[in-house]
């Protein structure tokens, strides 16, 4: 799949030679200069009920949105954030369309049956994007240089969750070495478990922590609500250039698959798996030489556990 990016965006063809056995293409493997966005083709912006270039616009479209709207953004929003809480349904999801041209200063999305295509969230307060709601999709968009708090590009929490092409990148928190390029944990109702989340065909470059980190409710951090599971989990054909011990980093939520991402920081270990994540599977993935082993692993989490052998502790 060819990926473009529309004003301001670069051209960039997917590298051949390594699709995955489902035919979905890697993110290119070398690393691009900064300001350069790579993410997938955005959806043209047709067929719009709504349509906005400023920012008042934009608050007024998304504060009136319907199940069926499709909302066409245009240009730069200046200091807000898009922020979204209208709910569309299963078969009329709310549409918000940026084309690749829209910049905001990030995504707040708190409602269910949304998606979010070709939006840029440039320099926002982290996270970049946020999401928490049901039947949630965010594709072909970008996050660049989320700053305070953690620094964290996007976070999650739901069902049926959809993280597809896009690109975060240069996250930097307060303190060294925390800021994820994703990051889900469950500690209480408004940050609750989370089911069925795929994470697909993205790019992750210059994080300074990890590309995705996700705790259970029962994670060994302490703070857990304790309250349902965190499961079913897809992370595949993502590019990730991160910093930290690991590139993926799971605690307590069962079910995950890490399949054909390319790897290349200089880390200790490409994914760790521990209390109680159970069923995970690894496979064909591609990883910088340096790495230590691909697979860290604790004695609770290797039932039903498909892929290479455990190389040490997560």
């Amino acid at each position: 799949m060819g990926l473009s990016l529309i004003v301001g965006f670069v051209v960039l063809s997917r590298m051949s030679g390594t699709e995955s056995p489902s035919g979905a293409s890697r993110p290119p493997s070398a690393s691009t200069p900064p300001g350069t966005l790579n993410t997938g083709q955005p959806q043209a912006r047709s067929n719009c009920t709504k349509q906005a270039n400023n920012a008042s616009a934009m608050r007024q479209a998304l504060d009136e949105a319907a199940p069926g709207d499709r909302i066409c953004l245009d240009g730069d929003m200046g200091d807000a954030r898009l922020s979204i809480n209208r709910s569309g349904q299963p078969d009329q999801p709310i549409v918000v369309l940026g084309g690749g041209a829209t910049i905001t200063r990030g995504i707040t999305v708190e409602a269910s049956h949304v998606m979010i295509d070709g939006v840029r969230a440039q320099d926002p307060e982290a996270p970049g994007i946020a999401l928490s709601g049901t039947g949630l999709t965010v594709q072909n968009s970008a996050v660049i240089s989320p700053r305070g708090g953690d620094g964290d590009g996007i976070r999650f929490w739901g069902q049926d969750i959809k993280i597809l092409r896009n690109l975060v990148s240069d996250t930097r928190g307060r303190v060294e070495n925390h800021a994820d390029a994703i990051q889900t944990y469950a500690t209480d109702p408004e940050h609750p478990a989370s089911q069925d989340v795929v994470i697909d065909g993205n790019r992750f470059e210059r994080i300074d922590n990890i590309c995705l980190i996700a705790e259970g409710p029962n994670s060994e951090a302490g703070d857990g609500s304790g309250e349902g599971q965190s499961s079913n989990f897809v992370f595949s054909n993502n590019y990730c250039d991160n910093g930290a011990g690991q590139a993926v980093f799971v605690d307590d939520v069962s079910n995950v698959s890490v399949t054909n991402n390319e790897i290349t920081g200089g880390i200790d270990k490409a994914f760790a798996f521990q209390n109680g994540s159970t069923g995970a599977s690894v496979n064909g993935n591609k990883l910088n030489s340096a790495i230590g082993y691909e697979v860290g692993m604790d004695d609770s989490s290797a039932d039903g556990y498909t892929g290479p052998e455990p190389g040490g502790r997560p």
